[in-house]
């Protein structure tokens, strides 16, 4: 422990400090001048005007459109905070492909005076990887849940529902991708409860559902710099509802 997460702690048992941060990530640094100077993460808009983001609620929401760079930074800070690449908990050490960015060696992670108890890392495109380690990691102690033998949103759900406990980290990107809508909101009221449990999230979503969760920081990587937005403001929510209320005129026009 160091010395400020020991004052943040003294403070707290005095009613000293107010609004005190204790998300298990509070904030993240990132030094450019360990990016290469040609590399491709310079040339992302919302990514290269970023030198640090703080995190102050228990669920924050990436957007963004495709490219914006919402997943790449969602992966570093990943990587940064200990999980493995591909995903799963911090026990996983597994390589299939190398596709991440070197994005996490410039990141560095101010962690809050609370100790994690768990977390986990679910990416969408790499999930059958992690289902499938998931197997190799089995023992008699630790018996697999057999993610295989289910379809993609019931093994999404079912891995969501044993994994999410309290006072964890969960980073997930896109966990939507395989859920139908109703399978969502159970989703979305498991993420509730376990925030409300003392666990943080960090999610890039396009789930108009999912981003509709009370109290949760939304921050949108369009525009070229990275900000708050609300809800209403999301384009996952304007062009859902722009659609189901004039859905005939759009398709007319588009086909």
């Amino acid at each position: 422990m160091n010395t400020e997460q020991r004052h943040e702690i003294q403070n707290k048992q005095k009613g000293i400090v107010k609004n005190l941060n204790d998300q298990f990530i509070r904030q993240i640094i990132i030094d450019w001048n360990k990016i290469e100077k040609h590399s491709y993460l310079r040339k992302i808009p919302a990514l290269c005007g970023l030198d640090r983001l703080e995190f102050t609620r228990p669920v924050t929401f990436f957007v963004g459109e495709n490219g914006s760079g919402k997943s790449t930074l969602l992966e570093a800070i990943a990587v940064a905070y200990g999980f493995n690449p591909e995903g799963g908990t911090r026990n996983y050490n597994f390589s299939t492909y190398d596709s991440h960015s070197g994005l996490h060696e410039a990141i560095t992670i101010a962690k809050g005076y609370r100790r994690a108890r768990g977390g986990y890392f679910l990416r969408a495109e790499s999930f059958y990887n992690v289902a499938t380690k998931e197997e190799d990691y089995a023992d008699a102690d630790h018996p697999s849940e057999h993610y295989h033998e289910k379809s993609h949103g019931e093994s999404f759900l079912a891995l969501a529902q044993k994994r999410l406990n309290p006072d964890g980290v969960y980073i997930f990107d896109e966990p939507e991708a395989a859920l139908s809508p109703q399978r969502q909101l159970t989703l979305l009221m498991e993420i509730c409860n376990c925030a409300k449990s003392g666990s943080q999230f960090i999610i890039v979503s396009h789930s108009p559902i999912l981003l509709s969760i009370p109290g949760a920081e939304i921050l949108t990587f369009d525009d070229g710099i990275v900000h708050p937005c609300t809800y209403e403001e999301t384009d996952s929510y304007q062009i859902t509802k722009m659609f189901i209320d004039n859905r005939e005129q759009i398709l007319q026009r588009l086909l």
